[in-house]
Parts: structure tokens; sequence; C-alpha cells
């Protein structure tokens, strides 16, 4: 079984750019620590990505504040992560979930059974899109997603998405995990 790691939107605006949070910078380390425990060609990262004109899309209507708009330096992965993801694949999304990463994988699963571990940011929103993807498109693997190394909007929205997740049979690890 190939162990695959999908790092979620670890990127400047949602750490400590313009959509940044405390926990968001709390998470580093341990996401840092989970990076260095796969090998580079089992990892995946999201880059959450907009174009300028960001705020008349439908998202941008509904979240006003421009974010990880392609070519600056909010869209870039955060500093403290940079060298640790260095050689591993990146998959651009256009929204919360992407679905050329569930291509991606489902087709790497049908080379090689997989199992997938999520992490990253935000929690409630691109984490759990993201995990709900995969397991709709390949219900038999085993995901789960370590709250330890995970932040949402609020802790309240980190720990709802959680047990939504656990609702859909995604096993959740770390230290929200009870």
């Amino acid at each position: 079984m190939k162990e695959i790691l999908v790092v979620v939107d670890m990127q400047k605006d949602f750490v400590d750019g313009s959509l940044g949070t405390p926990e968001a910078v709390a998470i580093l380390p341990a996401v840092k620590e989970k990076i260095a425990s796969y090998p580079k060609d089992h990892i995946y990262a999201t880059l959450d990505t907009h174009q300028s004109d960001y705020l008349n899309t439908n998202e941008g209507k509904h979240l006003p504040v421009e974010h990880c708009i392609e070519g600056t330096e909010g869209w870039l992965i955060h500093e403290e992560l940079r060298d640790s993801l260095t050689g591993v694949t990146f998959v651009p999304k256009p929204t919360f979930g992407s679905t050329k990463l569930a291509e991606i994988l489902k087709q790497e699963n049908e080379k090689e059974p997989i199992s997938v571990e999520l992490v990253g940011l935000c929690t409630d929103i691109c984490v759990i899109s993201n995990a709900l993807l995969l397991k709709a498109s390949m219900p038999e693997i085993d995901i789960k997603v370590d709250a330890d190394c995970c932040a949402g909007v609020t802790p309240e929205k980190h720990l709802a998405a959680l047990e939504t997740m656990r609702s859909c049979q995604i096993e959740v690890t770390g230290g929200d995990a009870d």
C-alpha cells in the first residue's frame, strides 16, 4: 500500500497573510514534521490559485478578501515550509476542492493501492472539500486527516469540520480526534 500525503494550501495568505490566523501559524512545526515523515514522491501539495479578477468571481463575491493571487507572495507556500516541499508534486486549484487532485490520485490507486492523509488549511473549507472529493471518487480507500496539522477559520469551525469528516468515514487522528 502506497501512503500518500496531501498538504492543502499551506500558503502565506492562509498562514499569516490576508486570511491568516494564530491557529494556522501554530500548526507550522507539526506540518513540517509530517512532511518529513513521507518520501517526496508520495506528497502532493495543493495551491489555492486565483487571478487578479478574484473579487469579480462567485467566490470573491462571498469572500471579498483578495488572497492567493497567482504570482504574489501570498500565493507562495509559507516560507517555513518551502524547503520541506521542494521536489513534491504541486496541484494548483481554482476553488476549494481539486477535481484534478482526485483524478491524479485515482490513477495512482489504479496502479497501486493507496491510502491518503490530509493536512493543511483550512479544515472547514479546503481540507474537508478535498477529503470528501477523494472519498467520493475512491470510496474504498482509507482517508485520514491529522487534526494536529490542520486549522480552521475558527477553532469551532475546525472541530465541526472534523466531526463532519468522521461522519463521512474519514479517520481523524491527532489531538482533536477524541
